[in-house]
């Protein structure tokens, strides 16, 4: 077995689970700027899958109680463990600033406040709607 990467867009897309997916998927692309590559709906206004594009970028995301699976079991909502996360996001963007003041006109949580970082760049960390943690900031890792 080959752990070659396959050639596509992005070889990394992190999953999360909200309980109000519709509300989140058109807060993330009201306030940050993802695109709806594919939405797809469930009973009860849920979603059993989505796919958020964001440059070369994606999250994919569902509905807590559309999907009872092995793979959501696997999965707690932040508010279920204290707030605590056991992974972040990070998203690499032109402009922090204009993305910063999006999320507090959203009234995104800031959690860590806009700075230059020491090894470069200038980012912010903020809570989502459901409490997840993501990260923007100018610094790109691949330059």
């Amino acid at each position: 077995m080959s752990s070659t990467p396959k050639q596509t867009r992005a070889n990394i897309i992190p999953c999360l689970r909200y309980r109000n997916a519709p509300a989140a998927i058109d807060w993330l692309c009201s306030t940050f700027g993802f695109e709806k590559q594919l939405v797809v709906p469930g009973e009860n206004d849920t979603i059993l899958h989505a796919q958020l594009s964001f440059g070369n970028g994606m999250v994919m995301l569902g509905s807590t109680s559309a999907i009872d699976s092995e793979y959501s079991k696997l999965m707690k909502q932040p508010d279920e463990i204290d707030g605590a996360q056991t992974q972040t996001i990070c998203v690499v963007v032109t402009d922090a600033d204009a993305v910063y003041d999006r999320a507090i006109s959203a009234r995104a949580q800031i959690v860590m406040d806009i700075k230059d970082e020491d090894y470069g760049g200038r980012s912010f960390t903020c809570r989502d709607l459901e409490g997840h943690v993501w990260t923007f900031g100018t610094y790109d890792p691949f330059e």
